[in-house]
């Protein structure tokens, strides 16, 4: 068959055609220049790092691989993952917070939301399944992700994914190892099969079977090699084992260095701009050094990708349903769901939280009357409605007061005053994030030396095009582009803030801390100074709101550590943010703790409630290639409440590092029982081969253990034999 256009391709899969078939058939007729401009982004480099860094990120999404004679519409990328960073969106809080609810239902509503928002400012494309391990939680880019956990993040990544591509098409970044942010544009991850199978890539294959249509991959080398240039992990495992048929995206700006290993490797578009492979794969195309082959696998892959997706990207969405009232009430239930009650001790004969709505109350912290979204890189959104933790609290009482802590005197009289203080600590974007710091001097090579003259006339009249974005007031305070970032350079409090909590604590034994930040934060210090602590990250424009709820006791907590926080930061493994080379390996996070007999300070999956719950009555049975788990959640208190449930197994081999298999959260009414089940196929227990190079199916005794935290005392060990 022969096609002309995208509508022809389109014409044919309604007639009987598979979208492959359909593409190749469309390639087929494409001219060498066309194919080409398929396979980066539209937009010229210079004129395009210009209008990146003049704030325009928000403005509207990147385009690539455009053909208007064709009908190619080219992707239309807007990254995430907290909301669509263009237009004035709704900011849901970050992906840490929303690991923490471990309410996979929950998290395919917001992806839903998302998407409907991304489709409103017309991208078809999103970054927003960020599902990099939280190695250290040192990583700038934490609160990107879900946790430490590669089950956990798949679950939680495949529920994003299922909601967004309702809308859009959704990709899943950065592929792969990707945990370090500094040195993300030189350092090489040295890894083993095995790690690499068990450890880093479970939750990337578990997002591509829920079927994702695109993957980005990462800045850093793997073994020797760049990610975006790296056949192993682009083709090898991603397509030849895992049987991906989307397409593979750079990440953005030196996502690659070499344009003919790049299209060899099976890397289908370099973004944003028409850089590396626009200076330099034609004539490596003309000397034998690429394959026009591989060209063209790229551009069948895109459009039959877009083929697949073609329902889903039909219709007009409004653009006032960004930030809608809908929207703003998910943000509040997802703020409220995220927040990890950490310590909530007696002060008389009643525990501190809740407290009473009649309560006095001081809010207390630089942060305390700050928006605090978190990082200010790709992953911004440019919410125009957010409540501050002050503001939430003062929609909810009649009496509040507001501190910012700079004379510690003033405050701690204010403290000694009020009945409930609330002490608001931790960072911001200016601490932790996306890193765009020092230029690396040898990546100016891929700069090439002007725009292209009619690429340039074409991107001008785009941008003319464009509608504008409001700025928020509070990011006029920021110099232009993106902020700084990076890993963190300490795990502990500022010590301003350590004295604000101390000063508070010794004038009200009353005092509650709220902890902002996109991982953990070692709290040794100070935590038995104070009877009430809260983990509540980076809440998104409902931040304010959602910790109100949950203080007053109106939504009663049940979120769960998504990572381990230490005692000390020798309890974790080593973090070089200025690496060139580092090895990874199997043991991190509650494996790494359990391991060298490390109690944490909080365990991976710990959260406190305002009711106590148990577990009985365990089940276990082999049904063919599932395990079939149950169990019943008992309410021991008074309030309706919910738990999350979880599932680790204790393999054969006494070197393999134990797993979280399932998990699940279970909503109990006060007193009540509910019995839950929880199936776990037999497949996640398989252990790979590095010999073979595949999986060796699980057999022999594995211990199941029922649990409430990875390190629960009271858990229920149950054997079974496969």
């Amino acid at each position: 068959m022969t096609l002309m256009t995208f509508n022809d391709a389109r014409r044919a899969v309604v007639d009987g055609a598979t979208p492959e078939q359909a593409a190749r058939a469309l390639v087929a007729t494409l001219t060498p220049t066309e194919k080409l401009w398929c396979l980066d982004g539209d937009a010229p480099t210079w004129a395009g790092i210009e209008y990146l860094m003049g704030g325009n990120y928000h403005r509207a999404p990147f385009v690539g691989g455009e053909i208007e004679e064709r009908g190619l519409q080219g992707i239309r990328f807007s990254d995430g993952p907290r909301g669509a960073v263009v237009g004035n969106a709704t900011a849901f809080p970050v992906t840490m917070a929303r690991g923490a609810t471990w309410n996979i239902e929950l998290e395919e509503r917001i992806g839903e939301a998302i998407g409907q928002e991304l489709r409103a400012i017309g991208a078809n494309l999103t970054g927003a399944v960020c599902v990099n391990l939280l190695r250290h939680i040192a990583w700038g880019r934490a609160q990107e992700t879900y946790g430490e956990d590669p089950h956990h993040v798949g679950e939680l990544g495949a529920a994003l994914t299922r909601g967004l591509q309702q809308h859009v098409m959704a990709c899943v970044k950065h592929f792969a190892l990707n945990s370090m942010e500094n040195a993300r544009f030189s350092v090489d991850i040295q890894v083993d099969e095995i790690a690499l199978h068990e450890v880093y890539l479970p939750h990337f294959r578990r997002i591509i079977d829920e079927g994702v249509a695109s993957v980005m991959s990462a800045y850093n080398s793997v073994n020797g090699e760049w990610a975006g240039q790296n056949r192993p992990l682009l083709t090898d495992i991603l397509r030849d084992e895992w049987g991906f048929k989307g397409f593979v995206i750079s990440d953005w700006g030196f996502g690659m260095r070499d344009a003919a290993k790049s299209i060899s490797a099976g890397l289908d578009i370099e973004m944003p701009y028409r850089m590396i492979r626009a200076q330099h794969l034609a004539n490596e195309l003309e000397h034998g050094n690429a394959s026009w082959s591989d060209v063209d696998n790229s551009v069948e892959r895109i459009i039959a990708t877009f083929l697949r997706f073609d329902e889903v990207l039909t219709g007009e969405y409004p653009r006032d349903i960004l930030g809608s009232p809908q929207h703003r009430s998910l943000a509040r239930e997802v703020a409220s769901q995220s927040i990890v009650l950490l310590r909530n001790e007696f002060v008389g004969n009643e525990r501190v939280l809740p407290f009473k709505p009649s309560s006095s109350v001081g809010v207390f912290g630089r942060l305390g009357d700050q928006i605090n979204l978190g990082d200010g890189g790709s992953s911004d959104v440019w919410d125009l409605h957010c409540k501050t933790i002050y503001a939430g609290l003062n929609d909810a009482l009649d009496n509040v007061v507001y501190d910012d802590g700079s004379d510690l005197q003033r405050a701690s009289s204010l403290a000694s005053n009020v009945e409930i203080p609330v002490v608001v600590v931790g960072y911001t974007y200016r601490d932790e994030g996306e890193f765009i710091g020092d230029f690396d001097p040898s990546l100016a090579a891929g700069f090439p030396p002007a725009d292209e003259p009619e690429v340039l006339e074409r991107f001008k009249t785009w941008i003319g095009s464009q509608p504008e974005t409001v700025t928020p007031p509070r990011i006029e305070e920021r110099t232009p582009g993106f902020s700084l970032g990076g890993d963190r350079t300490s795990l502990r409090l500022a010590p301003s803030d350590v004295e604000l909590i101390r000063a508070i604590a010794s004038s009200n034994p009353r005092t509650i801390v709220v902890i902002q930040s996109g991982s953990g934060v070692i709290m040794s210090e100070w935590v038995n100074d104070v009877p009430a602590v809260v983990q509540a990250w980076y809440g998104g424009a409902e931040a304010g709101t959602g910790l109100s709820d949950v203080l007053l006791g109106i939504i009663n907590p049940s979120a769960r550590l998504p990572f381990s926080i230490p005692v000390n930061e020798d309890d974790l493994p080593p973090f070089d943010r200025d690496a060139t080379s580092f090895r990874y390996d199997r043991w991190h996070g509650w494996w790494h703790l359990a391991r060298n007999n490390t109690a944490p300070a909080f365990p991976f999956g710990f959260g406190l409630s305002y009711t106590t719950f148990s577990l009985s009555d365990p089940k276990v049975e082999l049904v063919g290639d599932v395990i079939n788990i149950q169990v019943n959640v008992n309410n021991t208190g008074e309030r309706n409440g919910a738990d999350v449930v979880q599932v680790y197994a204790t393999l054969p081999d006494p070197s393999s590092p134990p797993r979280l298999v399932g998990f699940e959260r279970v909503e109990v009414d006060g007193h009540g029982v509910v019995t839950t089940s929880l199936l776990v196929p037999v497949e996640r227990l398989a252990t790979r081969d590095a010999q073979s190079h595949s999986w060796l199916p699980a057999s022999g005794s594995h211990r199941i253990i029922l649990a409430r935290c990875a390190t629960d005392p009271d858990a229920i060990v149950l054997e079974i034999a496969l």
